[in-house]
């Protein structure tokens, strides 16, 4: 179940990366050579799809498994939630996507190589998978006083909203190039020689647990005048409320402007649109950077459903924003908003000028579907948990950023200039890393202090104080934290780059596997009725966003995996690699006495004595459609574990 199955099969011998049609080969200035790199007219010819429809051999030894799992589905449909993994609504192959916006656990918005904003997930752990037509950049060219051109940079058109904009920005005029934390799109608009750069930069930043937590993200753009005649130009950032789903026009929604002024710095100013998702308050602000030879201005509301004609109209009259009111009414049921900033300057010829804006979220209280426990996203350590922080983000972001680029480039630049690496791996190795923002991700504390009371200053407490709870899920349609036997490979991601939340993840699961969860459910693969979690035993995950993750761990339910026989083993040797990397013998005392237990726990499946343990003919480890006898597989899982540790 946790390997995606598609209806043909793709190989490095079917593909040669190098010839990649994304692989960049030439040279754009203020691009780097390396990454994944397309035009916007760009279409992916993998027509790929999930596996609903079984070989009719395979019917007989389906039949119990779907009866079981369909009552289950129909229980969670009863309780308002959403199945973890949900086989009747999967999600489709849309390859639109690039790469996603924000830090690591504060939620994250993806956006499409288009310029879509896409995928958000705002509520912890859960994923609206729609496109959102208001949220855009529109461009604005101004010639001896009036409009010459006016167009949202997009491929894309609405099919019923915005029909007042001007769409359908060609789309083999503009490059987009991804390199995860960052992104760059190229506009090229050459009737009126200029050019545009959107720099696109998220704070993911190894060995940093402070910025890298920040729900913030920064649009610099590089306006080129390369052409013989002054020309005002102006780029306007456009976002409603909502997350693309029903709640969006629930109303209750309300916007208001702001300006951050800090002494030695530049004046930031924007609006921020007010509301709340599944009864979490939430406010999203976008800003812009006031100095000199630039002009902000912005309008604080506009109807997102509508034709957008008075945005529009306002914006090709002078190339700005009316900047009226500085706080709307709220919404009403049936209404949506949305707000827009707007940056002008004039550009002589050959000349070029910058312009900034930042997009944050503020959601810092945070709580799952089942409610029982309330968390402080991390971020909140710094800038409060009272919702009111969207201005000073904002200005954070603006203000920081260069410090933020200058942090990654240190990171990547050993890799990009290794002549011995590929350059299709040098893109894999930083544009697949995405997934430890855009995994569904939470790190967060424990807002009730009890949490920690009558706990001895152990080892547990001491990381979880300082650097947090930490979970990701196994796949955004697979929705379990922490899921173990995938996150072993993945580990390797969080030890070299950010250490501190391995081992914080890993006394969190230390804590898990002793303990017991004796509540009875049926498994849907033979229908045996089990123990949720058995004691001395790692868990498959430590529980779902639509119930109550670390309190409700194991919400897999296919197969009991008390008994399979690789989770065990993963974690013995994670402990000692996760020593080996960071000389922590505080952490390695702490688990020894796990890991004493689970390697005990080991040997009972050593079932003919010859020193390799067996497994039970059955699906008893992570290939969970997969029957296994003997000493296959595992022989060498095992064989690593008696390596290290003798």
């Amino acid at each position: 179940m946790a390997n995606i199955i598609t209806t043909r099969k793709l190989s490095l011998a079917d593909h040669d990366p190098s010839k990649s049609l994304t692989t960049p080969r030439d040279n754009i200035p203020g691009l780097p050579d390396f990454g994944w790199r397309v035009k916007l007219d760009y279409e992916c010819q993998e027509k790929c799809k999930p596996f609903t429809t079984p070989r009719l051999r395979q019917l007989p030894a389906l039949i119990g498994l779907g009866l079981r799992y369909s009552s289950y589905m129909l229980k969670c449909r009863r309780q308002g939630r959403r199945p973890h993994m949900d086989h009747t609504n999967p999600v489709y192959h849309k390859p639109i996507y690039g790469c996603p916006m924000g830090g690591i656990g504060c939620g994250t918005i993806g956006r499409g190589y288009r310029g879509e904003f896409c995928r958000f997930q705002m509520v912890p752990g859960i994923y609206e998978h729609k496109v959102i037509p208001a949220d855009q950049f529109i461009v604005c060219i101004r010639k001896k006083g009036q409009t010459v051109y006016q167009k949202v940079l997009t491929g894309n058109k609405p099919k019923c909203q915005l029909k007042s904009w001007q769409w359908g920005f060609p789309l083999d005029k503009a490059t987009y190039h991804a390199l995860y934390p960052r992104a760059w799109t190229v506009y090229d608009i050459p009737e009126h020689r200029i050019k545009l750069t959107c720099r696109q930069i998220s704070p993911v930043i190894p060995n940093d647990y402070k910025d890298s937590s920040f729900p913030m993200v920064v649009f610099i753009w590089t306006v080129e005048n390369y052409g013989s005649e002054p020309l005002d130009v102006s780029v306007t950032f456009t976002f409603k409320n909502g997350r693309g789903n029903k709640e969006d026009s629930v109303g209750n929604c309300w916007n208001e402007t702001f300006s951050v002024a800090e002494e030695g710095s530049h004046e930031v100013s924007g609006v921020s649109i007010h509301q709340t998702f599944q009864d979490m308050p939430c406010t999203y602000s976008l800003a812009a950077t006031r100095r000199e030879g630039v002009n902000v201005s912005h309008k604080v509301h506009f109807d997102p459903c509508g034709s957008g004609d008075d945005l529009w109209n306002d914006l090709e009259e002078d190339g700005k924003l009316d900047s009226k009111a500085d706080k709307t009414q709220r919404t009403r049921k049936g209404q949506e908003t949305a707000a827009a900033v707007c940056i002008q300057c004039n550009i002589s010829p050959k000349e070029s000028k910058t312009l900034e804006f930042s997009l944050t979220w503020d959601m810092p209280i945070i709580h799952f579907r089942s409610k029982g426990f309330k968390y402080r996203r991390r971020y909140a350590r710094w800038f409060g948990d009272k919702g009111d922080s969207g201005p000073k983000l904002c200005s954070y972001a603006l203000h920081n950023y260069p410090d933020w680029e200058h942090k990654i480039e240190e990171w990547q630049n050993p890799v990009l200039q290794c002549s011995a690496i590929p350059a299709w791996y040098k893109s894999a190795l930083f544009n697949e890393l995405y997934y430890v923002s855009d995994g569904g991700t939470v790190w967060v504390d424990p807002v009730d202090d009890s949490y920690f009371m009558g706990k001895e200053e152990s080892l547990p407490t001491s990381i979880i104080k300082e650097y947090g709870m930490f979970a990701y899920l196994e796949g955004q349609e697979y929705r379990m934290y922490n899921t173990y036997d995938v996150h072993h490979y993945a580990s390797f991601a969080l030890i070299m780059l950010w250490p501190q939340l391995q081992l914080s993840l890993q006394c969190e699961m230390a804590k898990i596997i002793r303990s017991a969860d004796n509540s009875q459910r049926k498994y849907c693969m033979h229908g045996t009725v089990g123990n949720r979690k058995t004691i001395n035993m790692v868990p498959h995950d430590i529980g779902d966003p639509e119930d109550e993750p670390w309190s409700r761990v194991n919400a897999y339910n296919i197969h009991p995996t008390d008994d399979w026989k690789d989770l065990n083993l993963k974690f013995i040797l994670q402990v000692y690699r996760d020593y080996h990397l960071t000389k922590n013998e505080e952490y390695l005392k702490y688990m020894y006495p796990v890991t004493k237990i689970l390697i005990e726990a080991a040997h009972k499946w050593d079932t003919d004595g010859d020193g390799i343990i067996d497994n039970g003919g059955f699906a008893d480890q992570t290939f969970d459609a997969w029957i296994m006898h003997g000493a296959r597989y595992n022989s060498k899982v095992w064989t690593t574990v008696y390596y290290f540790l003798t």
